[in-house]
Formats: C-alpha cells, sequence, structure tokens
C-alpha cells in the first residue's frame, strides 16, 4: 500500500475508535487517552494495543467487540489484533483537553 492510502487508512482508523465509547463515560476512548498504539502493516493487517480506565472495568468485554467489530468493517483492513495491556497505567493526563473539558475536569 503506498503512503497515502496508509495515512488516509490511519485516518479512517482514529476516526472510528473515536464512535466507541465505554458505556459509562460520555467520551469516547480514543479521547480519554485508552488507546496506546495503532500499527497498520502494509498488508492491511491491524494491531492496536489499548487498555482500560481500571483493570476490573466491567465493560471490557463489550469494548473490545465493539472496537474490534468497527475496525474490521473498514475497507483495506485485512485482520484486527487488539492487544489489551496495563503499562503504562492509564490515568486522567492521557486524557484530551477536549476530555477532561467534558467530564468537568478542566
Amino acid at each position: 500500500m503506498d503512503a497515502a492510502t496508509h495515512l488516509q487508512l490511519e485516518e479512517k482508523i482514529v476516526d472510528t475508535l473515536r464512535t466507541v465509547y465505554d458505556p459509562e463515560i460520555p467520551v469516547d476512548i480514543y479521547s480519554l487517552g485508552l488507546i496506546y498504539k495503532i500499527d497498520l502493516d502494509n498488508d492491511g493487517n491491524l494491531t492496536v494495543d489499548m487498555t482500560l480506565t481500571a483493570p476490573n472495568c466491567p465493560a471490557a468485554d463489550f469494548l473490545m467487540e465493539d472496537i474490534r467489530i468497527k475496525l474490521e468493517a473498514i475497507e483495506g483492513i485485512k485482520s484486527v489484533n487488539i492487544n489489551l495491556v496495563f503499562e503504562p497505567e492509564w490515568n486522567q493526563d492521557m486524557m484530551t483537553e477536549e476530555a477532561k473539558l467534558e467530564l468537568g475536569f478542566l
């Protein structure tokens, strides 16, 4: 895949991640800072490293499946691998300014 196509796919991936919400928090997972890494190879294989706001998050399974379904629907993505990681530990400083404002942290 050429560089322009790669960039377009990465933008679609981020846009798609911005449509996934934790059911208990009115902010998308990307703005919350839960996405640590997006790695798209030239064959269309996508690996995402993400975390949760808390290791025992009751919505973990729902979130993971929602992310997988939405990312697999993007044209040009052949496979999706989501790694749930807890290092570094998530904290509120990882949120975007908009997310902090939305949640009343600013």
